[in-house]
C-alpha cells in the first residue's frame, strides 16, 4: 500500500511538472512582443515607399530640386490592359483610361521646344509620358528626344506635317500617318501603336487609316496643360481617375517667359494637389 501511494505521489509530481511546463508556454509567446520594434525598423524608408519616392534617398533629392514632392507609386499595370483594338473593329478613339485607380496619364505633343533641362528633369524624377511627336516639329534635331527614349518615355505619332486632318482626303490622312510611323520606326527602331490627331481632329477616315497604318488607339485627352494651371474640359475642374493629360513641348516665347521645366513642374504639382499619381499610358493601351 504504502508502494502504491508513494508511486502515486511521484506520478502526480510528474504531472504537475509537465502541467506547469505546459502552462508557462502562452505566457512565453508573448516574447515575440518585441517584435513590433522589429517590424518596423524599416520605418524611416517607408516615407519614401508610401511617397513613390524612386527608391534611393537621391530620389526624394531630385524631386525637391525641382520644387516637388515624390509621387506615390502607381499601381501594378492590370494583367489585361483596358483598351485594346479588336480584330475587324475600328482602331479605338479614348480620352482616358477605364480604371478606379487616382492615375493619370501625361502625354506631350509637337516637340518645337528641346530644353535640355527637360531631358535632365525626366531622367531625375522618373515620371512616365508619352511623346507625340510630328516630323515638321522635330526633323533638324531627332537626336533631343533619344535620351527620353532610352529612359523608357513612350514614342506615339502626332502625323508628318501638323495638319487639320478632317480637311484631308483619305489618302492625305493616310500619308501623313503612315509617313510619320516609318520615320519614327527609322529613329528609335518601333513603330508607334499610338496616334493623336493634331487639334484633336478626326474623323472616320482617320480611324480607317490609322488602322491601316498599324496605329493600336488614337488618343486624345481630357485636360490640357496651359503656361500655370490645367483647362478642364468638365465643369466641375477636378481630375478623375484614367484622365489623360495633354501638355506640348514649348518655351518662353510661348510660356510667357517660364521655361518647359517650369511648366512641367507646375503641371506635376497640380496632379499631386488632387491626390494623383502617374502612370505609363502603354500599360493600358
Amino acid at each position: 500500500m504504502k508502494k502504491t501511494i508513494a508511486l502515486w505521489a511521484a506520478l502526480t509530481a510528474a504531472a504537475l511538472l509537465v502541467t506547469g511546463c505546459t502552462a508557462e508556454r502562452p505566457p512565453a509567446a508573448p516574447v515575440p512582443a518585441p517584435a513590433p520594434p522589429t517590424s518596423s525598423a524599416p520605418t524611416p524608408s517607408r516615407p519614401a515607399a508610401e511617397n513613390g519616392a524612386p527608391g534611393a534617398p537621391a530620389g526624394a533629392a531630385a524631386y525637391r530640386k525641382w520644387g516637388l514632392k515624390p509621387f506615390a507609386a502607381p499601381p501594378e499595370p492590370p494583367a489585361v490592359k483596358p483598351v485594346v483594338r479588336r480584330p475587324g473593329q475600328p482602331v479605338p478613339v479614348i480620352s482616358d483610361i477605364p480604371t478606379d485607380e487616382k492615375i493619370v496619364f501625361l502625354t506631350i505633343d509637337d516637340g518645337a521646344e528641346k530644353d535640355p533641362g527637360f531631358v535632365t528633369m525626366m531622367k531625375e524624377l522618373k515620371v512616365p509620358f508619352t511623346m507625340f511627336l510630328t516630323d515638321s516639329a522635330i526633323r533638324t534635331d531627332y537626336a533631343y528626344f533619344s535620351p527620353l527614349v532610352a529612359q523608357g518615355h513612350g514614342v506615339a505619332n502626332h502625323t508628318l506635317t501638323h495638319p487639320n486632318l478632317r480637311t484631308l482626303s483619305p489618302e492625305a490622312q493616310r500619308r501623313e500617318i503612315c509617313g510619320q510611323q516609318q520615320k519614327l520606326k527609322e529613329r528609335y527602331g518601333t513603330a508607334p501603336r499610338l496616334f493623336r490627331p493634331p487639334y484633336g481632329n478626326w474623323n472616320e477616315a482617320t480611324r480607317t487609316a490609322a488602322g491601316s497604318c498599324g496605329v493600336d488607339a488614337i488618343v486624345l485627352w481630357r485636360e490640357s496643360m496651359q503656361i500655370r494651371d490645367m483647362q478642364y474640359q468638365r465643369g466641375d475642374r477636378k481630375l478623375r481617375p484614367g484622365d489623360i493629360v495633354l501638355a506640348h513641348f514649348r518655351g518662353p516665347s510661348e510660356l510667357k517667359g517660364r521655361t518647359m521645366t517650369e511648366m512641367t513642374a507646375t503641371m506635376l504639382r497640380r496632379i499631386q494637389e488632387q491626390g494623383f499619381t502617374v502612370a505609363r499610358l502603354e500599360d493600358y493601351v
